[in-house]
């Protein structure tokens, strides 16, 4: 099979032997995705009104001409919304309303236009559920500046079916989210390469497609053999193999054959002759950065080998006397000279600078300007310049100046200048690379036989790890895959995710996390979580959605980039005409010419110099760059940031209101007193209140239900026989009593009932709205715990009050340090919960916060956001549990501690891995940080054009004698950019305030 240019994605011939696949089918949106808009096109919404989409197999096609024509057949049609016809793959796609048109119609329509066509019918999806949005990630080769990038979002956001488009100049990667009902992966590539650039799949949510690398294929006769092998393989829906890069891509049928089951068919009937490994998405990108970088090399010291014989004739040969003489020779209506500078400029300009031409012909075709149009108008103007000197001279005698070696200095360091660029633009995205090596390549997968003992190992690529596998880690290897430990103990390193440097002890039970390193003994895991699902896939996931947000300060750089190539242009001709008019008058004298040069020629350099000075790219990349380098280190310091208008908010923020159970405090509740007021038994009354307790998640009921195991099992008390077939799944089920009716509420506590009789285990207001009375000396003995910062948790039996627990949860080390750091930073805290005021003002006072809110149900913390939201400030929110999700939404910054739950972490913009406060002053901290660092890139980038332009346009000349030649002004273009990326580098070297020295940040 001839490979495609697309060498992602698959293709197929009409009349193939290769089923065509379903696009999006067991597709899966990624996990932990940004928050993204939610406006719809019109499109869509056709589409879900009724619209149907059909596809067909065209065949008889020979050119463009023949798509078009039968694009405006279809199109013609009464019914049709969009038709759109691919000649490469000899396939029509057709959205149309089916209450007006049948699919007999097009395929009609087609045939009538002279072609043979048939519908192509989806594979049965019977049983499946249905379809939804999916993310694609594309690689957008080809952009220079942030024109680009607005160019190519507003193409992808026109296609049928696309809800949403983000492409990052920065990573040159777009990130398109679409209905694979409407338009398919192959659509959306094509819309990119339409547009001029270089597209190809980098990956998407589906579950069903594999990308593999193949050793041993060396002739057609192993090709014809991997194809043989494929096509007996059941499951297999479509294949393509590229003999350049040895890739093989199948889509299967996951209900038919897994993953790792395909690689062992394929391995097993090619008789050992294949050799398979899964090719990491990520792997692929950065080997195309590197690509990059090795092309501009290639063609930057290409441009280098032939400028320097251009050098050596205009400087270095004149003062060799025989060898200019050879130069000054006549040969034809020339000198030798100007044919060897026409012959090697030539090449320069149209086949080592293709490039710009191609990239602003792209550019201007789809209506925008970037700086691809200056190179190619200036480098244009002085070659056609001087070529025009030269037949001029050759036709009257009259012999002008030429110029060529302006435009091959001119492409030579803008070649440099992009070298260097792409080499610092790939330093920026180092956090992606280091977090994708910390995975294993391989892991040892123990084998069981077919009564379950294990009978020996065999290692595999870790990406074919699936759940359920029990995997061997040897001391100093690396963790997998996110597991369980089934056998063994050890301790392992976890700093690399989760950024604590203590060593933490694993045992059976315990959850291990992939990337991390077993230190010591060898562990037996069973894998729990595989692929996007691992926690470091989806820490790689939130890092690289974030570098491919835009922070809304980047609006501004893409307004500037949307007029700046045609304000430039236009002074460069006013520069022109203003030096040519001038001279003409006489305003200057005739001594500022070149030897044997014109008014012309004197102004149309200042008119280059002008054109090729000007770099809208430096603007471009100052905000996407720094985002880039701070997300990552970020995620160096255990602190994942959602996006750029996170990023660029939290530098804002003027309030922090803090949770306090488990996040102020340590959330390890523990019991300090346990009395009964009746005359229950002390153990029966602990079974109790912990068998209410048991099907809770808050920290305070797990702390009263590890008390009563405690005194149950260490205390000899006999356990209470229930019913262990109901009840909440515990593993205390031995001893605790059968639940029925349980039911948590926010802000109260917990009812059910126990023995046909009802269970009240919370706060006052739950037992006072619930009808039960306080006696006034418990109420007296409440009062007490919550005076010395501890909670009193009241348990009533069949309507009576039998007991009270005092519950204390010690503040974190760093809390009160935090706290006191952040007014010193000009932020102030603020302290929300849903436990009882004097409790919470205990707490308050001890850490140091003067203002508190107490007794705040859920939705009412939320509410608490919205109040100090009113006046305009930035408020964030630092909460663990799902009772914080509201309020972390609500937030302008929402903060979940790493250690807190999946629905809070989902709902904040960042996640502090550590579970640590000072996170809170970090991230503050490096967001400040980084939003200096873009100022300062934006007031550099608009410094070097304001200042470089009115120079380049020769507005000193007459006063100081300043002129900058048009290759001292591409040289400094170059290297505009390339200053700004490495600015932005330098928050690299970003180092996170000490615990001993937070006390000494001021505000800015």
């Amino acid at each position: 099979m001839a490979p495609s240019k697309r060498d992602l994605q698959l293709t197929t011939a009409a009349g193939g032997r290769l089923t065509a696949a379903a696009d999006g089918e067991l597709e899966e949106v990624r996990l932990l995705d940004a928050y993204e808009e939610n406006e719809e096109s019109d499109v869509k919404r056709n589409v879900e009104g009724g619209m149907k989409r059909v596809q067909l197999s065209v065949t008889g096609m020979t050119c463009s001409a023949c798509s078009n024509s039968i694009e405006s057949a279809l199109k013609a049609l009464n019914g049709v919304f969009s038709a759109s016809v691919a000649l490469l793959q000899n396939k029509a796609e057709v959205v149309f309303d089916p209450n007006l048109l049948k699919e007999e119609h097009i395929k009609n329509a087609i045939e009538d236009a002279g072609f043979d066509a048939e519908i192509l019918r989806e594979p049965s999806v019977s049983g499946r559920k249905p379809q939804r949005a999916l993310v694609g990630q594309f690689t957008v080769g080809g952009m220079t500046c942030a024109a680009c990038v607005n160019s190519v979002e507003g193409i992808l956001r026109k296609l049928p079916g696309v809800k949403r488009a983000v492409v990052a100049l920065a990573t040159s990667l777009g990130e398109v989210e679409y209905d694979p009902s409407v338009i398919s992966k192959d659509d959306i590539i094509t819309a990119i390469e339409d547009a001029g650039f270089e597209g190809s799949l980098v990956q998407s949510g589906e579950q069903d497609k594999i990308l593999l690398w193949v050793a041993g294929v060396h002739c057609e006769i192993d090709v014809q053999l991997l194809e043989s092998v494929l096509t007996n393989l059941k499951g297999i829906k479509q294949f393509r193999f590229d003999r350049n890069s040895e890739d093989l891509e199948v889509v299967f049928d996951p209900e038919v054959i897994g993953s790792r089951s395909l690689v062992d068919e394929i391995e097993a009937r090619g008789n050992g002759k294949f050799r398979l490994r899964v090719r990491n998405p990520y792997t692929r990108m950065t080997s195309k950065d590197t690509e990059e970088s090795s092309r501009m090399l290639r063609l930057f010291l290409s441009s280098v080998v032939l400028s320097i014989p251009l050098f050596f004739i205009g400087v270095v040969c004149p003062h060799i006397p025989l060898v200019y003489a050879l130069l000054l020779r006549r040969c034809g209506p020339f000198q030798m000279n100007d044919w060897l500078k026409w012959a090697l400029v030539t090449v320069i300009q149209f086949v080592i600078g293709k490039r710009f031409y191609v990239a602003a012909g792209r550019a201007l075709r789809n209506g925008s300007t970037n700086m691809d149009v200056l190179v190619a108008l200036g480098t244009s103007a002085s070659y056609f310049y001087s070529v025009g000197a030269l037949l001029y001279g050759a036709i009257t005698g009259f012999w002008s100046p030429t110029y060529f070696e302006t435009s091959s200095m001119l492409i030579t360091f803008v070649l440099f200048g992009k070298y260097l660029e792409t080499l610092a633009k790939g330093k920026t995205s180092d956090a992606i690379k280091k977090l994708v090596e910390l995975a294993p390549a391989t892991a040892f997968l123990l084998v069981k036989d077919s009564s379950g003992r294990f009978v020996g190992e065999r290692e595999i690529d870790a990406l074919l790890i699936q759940p359920g596998d029990i995997l061997k880690v040897l001391p100093g290897a690396k963790v997998p895959v996110d597991g369980v430990v089934v056998c063994g103990s050890s301790y392992v390193n976890e700093s690399m995710v989760t950024g604590e440097s203590a060593s933490v002890l694993k045992e059976v039970n315990s959850s291990v996390v992939g990337g991390t390193i077993n230190l010591h003994g060898a562990l037996n895991i069973q894998a729990t979580k595989v692929g996007s699902n691992t926690v470091l896939s989806q820490i790689i996931s939130l890092v690289e959605t974030a570098q491919m947000s835009k922070a809304p300060i980047q609006k501004f750089a893409d307004f500037v980039a949307s007029i700046f190539v045609p304000t430039v242009v236009s002074m460069a001709l006013l520069t022109l005409m203003v030096w040519y008019i001038s001279g003409a008058l006489g305003a200057y004298p005739e001594s500022w010419l070149p030897m044997n040069g014109n008014y012309f020629v004197f102004s149309l350099m200042f008119s280059i110099s002008v054109v090729v000075i000007a770099c809208p790219c430096a603007l471009g990349l100052a905000t996407p760059t720094a985002v880039m380098v701070a997300t990552g280190v970020g995620a160096n310091n255990g602190i994942l940031i959602k996006g750029g208008d996170a990023l660029e908010r939290a530098q804002k923020i003027k309030y922090v209101i803090f949770d306090k159970t488990g996040t102020l405090t340590q959330g390890k509740a523990t019991v300090t007193t346990a009395k009964v007021f009746t005359g229950m038994d002390r153990g029966e009354f602990l079974t109790l209140v912990a068998s209410a307790e048991a099907g809770s998640e808050h920290p305070l009921a797990k702390a009263i239900v590890e008390y009563a195991s405690h005194f149950h099992f260490f205390d000899g008390h006999p356990p209470t026989k229930g019913n262990q077939n109901q009840g909440v799944e515990s593993k205390f089920y031995g001893w605790l009593h059968d639940v029925l009716d349980f039911s948590a509420i926010p802000g109260r506590g917990v009812q059910c009932c126990i023995g046909g009789k009802r269970v009240l285990v919370g706060n006052r207001k739950l037992l006072t709205e619930c009808g039960v009375l306080i006696p006034s000396h418990v109420e007296n003995f409440v009062v007490e715990l919550e005076n010395s910062a501890k909670t009193g948790v009241l348990v009533a039996y069949d309507n009576d009050l039998v007991g009270v627990l005092g519950i204390a949860d010690p503040l974190k080390r760093e809390a009160t340090v935090v706290v006191e750091g952040l007014l010193k930073m000009g932020v102030r805290p603020i302290m929300v919960t849903g436990d009882n005021r004097r409790t919470a003002e205990a707490v308050a006072k001890e850490v140091g916060i003067t203002d508190v809110r107490a007794e705040v149900m859920p939705a009412g913390k939320a509410d608490v956001v919205q109040s100090f939201q009113k006046n305009g400030s930035v408020v964030a929110m630092v909460g663990d549990g799902i009772n914080d999700s509201p309020a972390l939404a609500a937030a302008d910054v929402g903060m979940a501690i790493g250690a807190g739950t999946d629905i809070a972490i989902e709902a904040a913009d960042y996640v502090l891995m550590r579970n640590n406060l000072e996170d809170v002053i970090i991230a503050i901290d490096l967001s400040r940080k980084t939003f200096s660092r873009i100022r300062w890139n934006y007031v550099f980038a608009m410094a070097y054009n304001v200042v470089a332009i009115p120079i380049a346009a020769g507005v000193f000349f007459p006063w100081l004698g300043i002129k900058l030649p048009p290759w001292a002004a591409g040289a400094c273009m170059a290297l505009s950019s390339v200053s700004v990326v490495c600015s932005s580098l330098l928050l690299k070297r970003y180092r996170k305030p000490r615990l001993t020295t937070i006390l000494e940040i001021t505000i800015e």
